[in-house]
């Protein structure tokens, strides 16, 4: 039986995409992308010749039907986002979703994504946390956050260019100024940069340092005890606690 295969494509970096994923891209019968103009500046990269059709938030409602029967017909495909795991963030749960009622077999390739990296280079425990993606734009977006605003695992964000030092605004507005952060833009790429500090701080860097290219804002957890800040002390002492 055919199958569907979520392929990871690089965040930044050409050269952050595994093995599997390249002879996967060859062996399908056409691919889905996000958009065909990214896609094919890689696919040459990569010496690769393949059928391509477009999918993306404005259209896949009207094609995962069309993909799924075509995969039901014996068709091997390929579904791409622009950058980094399709679902995250990026189109594909739809088809995802669709393809699984229907029995149809969804091999995930491992690869790249902008929240590990970052998490794990934060600083900050990574055990545990809560993923939240792009924050509403508009409506509810302040009501999310002063939900987040307790939360006591580490947090990350997607954020674009354009919103980062209004979310960081709103940030300190409602988990305080004083709580930490790790803003990472650019992950894999020339101008790789990780601004840690309070909020407060990462504000006015970002203020004077005009924002650009893809950002992920990590923030600490909550913790009443220290206001929402833990301090390095306390958080190896929760560590021994769970290990005993």
């Amino acid at each position: 039986m055919a199958k569907l295969y979520i392929v990871p494509t690089p965040i930044g970096n050409l050269e952050d995409i595994t093995l599997r994923a390249i002879n996967t891209l060859k062996e399908v019968d056409f691919i889905l992308a996000e958009d065909t103009r990214t896609t094919s500046h890689l696919l040459r990269h990569l010496g690769i010749e393949k059928p391509m059709h477009s999918h993306h938030k404005f259209n896949e409602h009207a094609t995962v039907g069309r993909v799924a029967e075509a995969i039901a017909q014996g068709k091997n495909v390929a579904l791409v986002s622009d950058a980094g795991t399709p679902g995250i963030s990026d189109p594909g749960f739809l088809l995802v979703r669709r393809c699984v009622e229907e029995g149809i077999d969804v091999v995930t390739l491992p690869g790249a994504t902008a929240l590990i990296p970052a998490v794990v280079q934060s600083g900050f425990p990574c055990d545990r946390f809560c993923f939240e993606g792009f924050l509403p734009q508009k409506k509810g977006r302040m009501k999310r956050l002063e939900e987040l605003s307790t939360e006591p695992r580490t947090l990350i964000l997607y954020e674009s260019p354009y919103r980062v030092v209004k979310c960081l605004e709103q940030l300190t507005e409602t988990f305080g100024s004083e709580r930490r952060v790790a803003v990472v833009r650019e992950i894999t790429k020339r101008f790789e940069e990780s601004v840690r500090g309070t909020i407060s701080e990462a504000l006015d860097h970002f203020r004077t340092h005009e924002p650009k290219g893809e950002f992920v804002i990590v923030v600490e957890g909550y913790d009443p005890k220290r206001r929402g800040v833990a301090t390095d002390e306390e958080a190896d002492e929760d560590a021994d606690a769970e290990n005993q």
